[in-house]
């Protein structure tokens, strides 16, 4: 086979064209990260004393069991050597191809030539036994306490993950493949997609996971009819236009959590959980919550009750001429809906009908995977910056988040967009998920320190308003929806906090998948299913046991559940009334307002 010299030549033109563009880039690339913020190490990893934790529970091992460790090493290195010979082998003989590769299958290596390649096989397979190598030794290490370990596996796991071969240039078969069939180009688009976010984040990569240009909340998002009712320093809040003839008479009230933005539940008609309740005849009130700049610094989990919950239930009561309201808190809100009917209770006010729980934690003596996080050593981190800023910046819980799930919502998507030099999904989760928001300084070390620390709502009592509140004080009929893989509020610790309440009534319901897609799960998917168990075995593990499973959504479950304690059905109702007129028309303005604008 020829090959033609003209298009050899455009070809190596266009090369170094492209070569020319990389050379601009860097030079733009250093000139953002010199401008980097300045991130407190506290903030960048834990403490230095984890570190000697682990390094002085290796050495005591070493010296009460050295068998132990020597047979962590043998095995290690047989598994590398046998490798090693049985690839030079094959090489030997002139095949140019890996030798076996029996490993488990990692979906980070799903490309053909890991497989394929004698070079890129070997490079995955002597990866994968370096991984777990570590992974036993760290398993097996004795002398640290189970939270200590806990963190020493977490963060011993972020290290293998980083170092994997897929998330560098010159051991990735699939971005050289592209390079070459790009003539550069893909590293071009790559390197501008980091410029990019590097620009965006103040020096910090952040890698953009949605077309950003591709969604306008309210336009293609959030586009459920209502309007704004109500609206005061803290939240707006939506009243949405019926879609039935008839409602039920006591009206719906969700809180979302103010880390997030409220549209995650109401994307697009089709797996808008707030459609599906307006469809169903509920009238449905939803709380906006206001992203916060410094002057918020003073704002506290006392003021989110006070002039947010208990203001939006009085204000709803107002419009609706009903005495009582059912109420639905969703995460961090659910928490705090928790706090708000201990305090009712307290103040013996019987405006809360009854109670739903989406993902919700109250007990917090598990605190899942983000526990990692929650030592002093990042809480003390947190508490200077707040008090230095006035906000916790949501670069900083985005950033926390995102570890968690670090292959999906790091490297996997900085591999696509900065080595293949693909542009952005249009995501519609995805693009929610990079909207995140601040929170204020007082609220954010009082949940942290109170709540997630000290874990005073289910044991000594957590102070607000005057009172002490405890979760035996939350009385109201409930519901509680957990999901099976949520890394952010595991069910277990969910289920924990929902059954020490005092209500008579509770119900429930185990959905698969996580904490957001656990949640929006439209019926019409037939995607996840729940479990459900009327009985409260004190060990959550007995409790899923013996629970029994439902194909597809729990919304009509939750749905039947709701009905029957909203009383009969009434005259649809438009939003507001004459003492509140439509402010604005959902989603509110809000959900859009840039906290940095407002502050300059």
């Amino acid at each position: 086979m020829t090959t033609d010299p003209v298009d050899t030549g455009a070809n190596l033109e266009k090369l170094n064209a492209n070569l020319a563009k990389i050379e601009d880039l860097s030079q733009r690339l250093v000139a953002a990260v010199a401008n980097k913020r300045a991130v407190p190490a506290s903030l960048q990893g834990p403490s230095q004393d984890l570190f000697m934790k682990a390094a002085a529970a290796y050495m005591a091992e070493l010296m009460a069991h050295p068998s132990k460790i020597l047979e962590h090493q043998v095995t290690y290195w047989g598994k590398a050597l046998k490798h090693y010979v049985e690839a030079q082998q094959q090489l030997a003989h002139g095949k140019l191809k890996p030798p076996p590769d029996t490993g488990p299958h990692d979906r980070r290596f799903s490309g053909e030539l890991w497989d394929t390649h004698p070079f890129f096989n070997y490079l995955k397979q002597q990866y994968l036994f370096s991984a777990e190598a570590v992974s036993a030794a760290v398993e097996d290490l004795e002398g640290l306490e189970p939270k200590d370990k806990k963190r020493v596996e977490y963060f011993s796991r972020q290290i293998i993950d980083m170092f994997s071969p897929t998330n560098f240039l010159g051991t990735n078969p699939e971005a050289l493949a592209r390079a070459v069939e790009t003539d550069g180009q893909s590293l071009v688009d790559g390197l501008e997609n980091l410029v990019r976010d590097v620009e965006a984040n103040q020096g910090d990569i952040q890698v953009t996971l949605a077309d950003k240009d591709a969604f306008v909340v309210g336009e293609n998002l959030a586009t459920t009819e209502g309007a704004v009712v109500y609206r005061n320093e803290l939240f707006e809040l939506i009243q949405y236009a019926p879609l039935t003839d008839q409602v039920h008479k006591i009206p719906l009230v969700i809180f979302p959590p103010w880390i997030n933005k409220f549209y995650i539940l109401d994307l697009k008609p089709k797996n808008s959980l707030i459609r599906w309740i307006v469809e169903q005849g509920f009238t449905l009130f939803v709380v906006s919550w206001r992203n916060p700049d410094p002057s918020y610094r003073a704002v506290g989990m006392g003021d989110y009750v006070e002039k947010g919950y208990l203001r939006a239930i009085e204000e709803i009561k107002a419009i609706t001429g009903e005495p009582k309201v059912n109420a639905v808190g969703y995460c961090i809100a659910g928490t705090t809906l928790s706090l708000t009917l201990a305090l009712m209770e307290k103040r013996r006010d019987k405006s809360v009908n009854s109670a739903t729980f989406f993902t919700t934690l109250t007990d917090f003596s598990d605190q899942g995977e983000v526990g990692v996080f929650l030592n002093d050593d990042f809480v003390d981190g947190i508490e200077r910056e707040t008090d230095e800023k006035g906000i916790l910046d949501s670069f900083f819980m985005s950033r926390t988040f995102s570890f968690l799930r670090s292959n999906d919502l790091i490297y996997q998507p900085a591999i696509r967009s900065y080595m293949m030099g693909e542009a952005p999904p249009a995501f519609d989760l995805l693009y929610w998920n990079g909207d995140s928001t601040n929170l204020p300084a007082s609220m954010a070390m009082e949940y942290l320190r109170g709540l997630c620390q000290r874990d005073e709502f289910a044991t000594s009592g957590f102070p607000l308003l005057g009172e002490r509140l405890q979760i035996k004080d939350v009385k109201v009929p409930l519901c509680a929806i957990a999901c099976e893989t949520d890394h952010i509020a595991a069910w277990g610790a969910s289920y924990a906090g929902i059954r020490q309440m005092g209500a008579r009534s509770k119900t429930f319901i185990l959905s698969q998948s996580g904490h957001i897609a656990g949640i929006v799960n439209p019926p019409s998917k037939m995607k996840y299913g729940h479990y459900t168990n009327e009985a409260w075995p004190s060990n959550p593990a007995e409790w899923r046991a013996e629970a029994e499973f439902h194909d597809g959504s729990w919304w009509p479950r939750w749905g039947a559940w709701l009905a029957k304690r909203s009383g009969k059905k009434v005259a649809a109702r438009q939003p507001g009334d004459a003492s509140h007129p439509v402010l604005a028309p959902a989603p509110g303005t809000y959900v859009t307002e840039n906290p940095h604008d407002r502050a300059a």
